[in-house]
């Protein structure tokens, strides 16, 4: 009897958990999905790559499911003003967020060399070297792994 009820136990955990990661499968993949056209225009508008603006903007997100995201429209963790008294800017919406962001980019000095290229690891490392993230290293890997991941590549 002991037994049958830590093989139960077992499987109702082994349920619970495979239900939960298949949801965080689909709210990770609708994040992507419902932002890829938005970084596909931004990245015609400004030569930055798709894939780039799109997987910085998962991981400063936590794939949409961060507070900055959902209460100040804020997909990349750029600091500002707004009404909740954190650190981070307020937008009207992601699209301004987005957008935000690729006109820091373009102030950038490393920008000029890299407008127009394809190639996402050349931008994530000029980025990182840049001072983009407070811990480059893991900061370049977990955007890589994400391009890689949902293969986000241009």
């Amino acid at each position: 009897m002991k037994h049958s009820f830590r093989y139960l136990r077992i499987v109702i955990l082994s349920l619970v958990f495979s239900f939960v990661s298949s949801q965080v499968n689909a709210q990770t993949q609708s994040y992507i999905q419902k932002n890829k056209t938005l970084a596909e225009k931004l990245s015609s508008k400004y030569g930055i790559p798709s894939s780039v603006i799109l997987a910085i903007a998962f991981v400063e997100t936590g794939g949409g499911t961060s507070r900055n995201s959902k209460a100040l429209n804020n997909h990349f963790g750029i600091v500002g003003k707004n009404n909740i008294g954190s650190k981070y800017k307020q937008f009207e919406s992601k699209e301004e967020s987005y957008e935000a962001f690729c006109k820091l980019v373009v102030k950038k000095k490393y920008y000029t060399a890299l407008k127009g290229t394809e190639d996402f690891g050349k931008w994530v490392k000029a980025m990182a070297g840049a001072g983009y993230s407070t811990q480059p290293g893991e900061w370049m890997r977990r955007i890589n792994s994400i391009i890689h991941k949902y293969q986000l590549k241009d």
